[in-house]
């Protein structure tokens, strides 16, 4: 299979023999063209492009050079692609490494899952976890474990945290303008509200000059999803799936990259998969006039692939619309999600592991969050399930002796 987007690992991001981008803009040119039908591979750097390492102190984590995420394999332009077709995108296979012969892309064999500082970004559950932290898990086959976290383990469930295809200069200015009224509303807010077009950090494939400068000026960052794709974070786009992408430019311009080893659903620390380099097989098909013949007029759709872990048992922690002040809120399911969450960091801390490590766990396993009610009010009902069989010892409630974690290598904490 050809790739037609080599990476060199010891090399950063934009000192590749071709560079990618790290923001969304129409007029950033592809790095390749494909046709309907082909089948490619393309080499990914892990969405840091290699800032963050294998040790013990979360400085790095909390310095993190967020402006410059997320470095992005491509774009590929498909030929024949127009706007309102259907971009059809087959996820062939990913993996965190190459075989060791095939040169220098060789994989790490690691992965990390980090907590970003309140004052740099924050998290889902930034007000109980305001530092940054960091946790170090080693590969082997697609098995994950930490020195930080004891006694559990699992099952990869590999997947592109962010895919897309470029927005229309119509629709990135409507992006620009409601994120733009968004921030307006609280401008000195920490974490921000939205992230607002940004030149520095900006890398944008071959631009130069002064058209590098414009394109700077206008283009979106890729921290959320949008309704070209973008940052979705959905554990289950793994191998297998296939997904429908809204074509908004002539040759779609499809791109890629925040590879995932594993992820629970809502990647609740933020940078709460366990992050890693790799590759990714794909098919690209289109379907002329798709976006109207299926009435997707914005969002993909998707089919999800059937190689996820197969996990059958699981312990479940519920949350409702109340928040930790005891303040009660209207159907807010978000909040209800939150303190299904914190229901589950505190039953894990009675067997021993420190609030960091549940919190990480949550982030990175493969655990299942649901919306379980949204219609009864005053309280939605949001559900945690957590797979049982990645512990090491039984989960669940019992009568006899609780059994304690050994604890291990304390996870990192930055020095705040």
């Amino acid at each position: 299979m050809e790739n037609l987007y080599p990476l060199d690992n010891t090399k950063k991001f934009t000192d590749q023999k071709c560079v990618g981008h790290n923001r969304w803009h129409p007029d950033i040119p592809a790095v390749a063209s494909v046709k309907p039908g082909d089948v490619f591979r393309a080499d990914v750097r892990e969405w840091f492009d290699g800032a963050i390492h294998n040790d013990d102190s979360a400085e790095d984590v909390r310095n993190a050079p967020l402006p410059g995420v997320h470095v992005l394999s491509g774009p590929f332009h498909v030929e024949g692609a127009e706007p309102g077709d259907l971009l059809v995108v087959d996820i062939l296979d990913i993996d965190a490494c190459h075989d060791e012969s095939e040169g220098p892309y060789a994989g790490m064999g690691w992965g990390y899952t980090g907590v970003f500082a309140k004052n740099n970004g924050g998290g889902f559950l930034t007000e109980r976890f305001p530092d940054a932290y960091k946790v170090i898990w080693d590969f082997q086959g697609d098995v994950a474990t930490s020195r930080h976290i004891p006694e559990c383990s699992y099952v990869g469930i590999h997947h592109p945290g962010l895919m897309g295809t470029a927005p229309s200069a119509e629709l990135l200015a409507k992006w620009n303008k409601r994120e733009g009224d968004l921030i307006a509303t609280d401008p000195g807010r920490v974490p921000p509200l939205a992230l607002p077009p940004l030149p520095e950090g900006a890398i944008l494939g071959e631009l130069s000059g002064q058209e590098f400068d414009r394109v700077a000026g206008e283009a979106a960052r890729t921290a959320p999803p949008r309704e070209n794709g973008g940052n979705q974070d959905i554990k289950n786009l793994t191998a297998g799936t296939r997904v429908f992408y809204p074509v908004y430019v002539e040759g779609a311009k499809l791109s890629f990259g925040d590879l995932h080893f594993s992820q629970g659903d809502g990647e609740i620390t933020f940078c709460g998969a366990i992050e890693m380099g790799g590759y990714m097989d794909l098919h690209v098909d289109l379907i002329k006039g798709g976006m109207e013949t299926f009435g997707v007029a914005e969002n993909a759709i998707f089919m999800p692939g059937i190689r996820d872990p197969q996990y059958s048992e699981w312990i479940a922690f519920s949350g409702v619309s109340v928040d930790l002040d005891g303040k009660q809120h209207y159907l807010n399911s978000q909040l209800a999600y939150e303190r299904a969450c914190h229901h589950a960091i505190d039953y894990l801390m009675t067997f021993g592991y420190t609030d960091i490590q549940a919190y990480m766990i949550l982030g990175s396993a493969p655990i299942e969050g649901r919306f379980s009610g949204v219609v009864d009010i005053p309280n939605s009902c949001a559900t945690v399930y957590l797979p049982r069989a990645i512990f090491d010892f039984d989960v669940t409630p019992s009568s006899g002796p609780q059994h304690k974690v050994t604890q291990g290598i304390q996870v990192p904490r930055s020095a705040n």
